[in-house]
């Protein structure tokens, strides 16, 4: 399944390059709104907040009320997480806040299934060069996507992960390295970074993986019309 995504930056669209150089930005929410209106899950986040430079909590709220949509980016305890599901997100999505003093934070973890339920939780894997990034991507870790599956994997039904490495550059991702995230966990997987072709959307899907899509779809490398897009379903 294709999962457009929509990054938020300053109160615009943004596409950036491996979350760091701004090659895209659009103000008409209306438009790329009825664009992935079709979709059945879209991909939010808030840029600013992952940064912790602010936020875009209206515009976000804003758009969850027209699409479905897994919201991440500033997400770092219950409360949060309770108010953008409120808001009408479907899922929320936390990466930074599952690293605490350079350690996987699975007491955190367990705490927000115990509160929100395992299905409304999305766990991000953000990686560069083989290990985890946090605070807005500007912060390497030791830990690998490996050692967070192993660990946070009883407490979440989705893990998201992100080769930054790729992220942007619309040059398609790893394979061999998404097939061996794909091997480490049963949960649902959705995989991001330079994913370009249907035909590369249509291999992760056969591999049981969905595909979040963000820079092909704004400079029209790859349709976002109904005609083309492989919809699926959301669970």
């Amino acid at each position: 399944m294709l999962i457009p995504s929509i990054d938020l930056m300053g109160g615009k669209i943004v596409q950036l390059v491996q979350g760091e150089k701004k090659a895209l930005e659009f103000d008409n929410f209306d438009y790329w709104i009825e664009r992935f209106s079709k979709y059945p899950l879209v991909q939010v986040i808030d840029l600013d907040a992952a940064k912790r430079v602010g936020n875009n909590r209206e515009l976000l709220a804003q758009i969850s009320k027209r699409l479905t949509c897994q919201v991440g980016g500033g997400i770092h305890n219950v409360e949060i997480a309770r108010e953008v599901l409120q808001a009408g997100a479907h899922r929320v999505i936390l990466g930074s806040s599952l690293i605490k003093n350079a350690q996987i934070n699975t007491e955190f973890a367990a705490t927000l299934a115990n509160a929100l339920g395992t299905a409304a939780l999305v766990f991000a894997l953000d990686s560069r060069g083989g290990r985890v990034a946090i605070d807005g991507w500007r912060k390497e870790t030791t830990i690998t996507a490996f050692d967070m599956i192993r660990a946070l994997e009883p407490f979440c039904e989705t893990f998201l992960y992100t080769n930054i490495d790729t992220e942007g550059l619309m040059g398609g991702i790893p394979m061999e390295t998404v097939l061996a995230i794909r091997k480490a966990t049963s949960r649902r997987l959705i995989v991001a970074g330079g994913i370009t072709t249907q035909q590369e959307i249509d291999n992760l899907e056969a591999l049981g993986m969905d595909a979040v899509v963000g820079m092909a779809l704004y400079s029209n490398k790859l349709s976002a019309g109904p005609s083309k897009m492989r919809l699926g379903q959301i669970t």
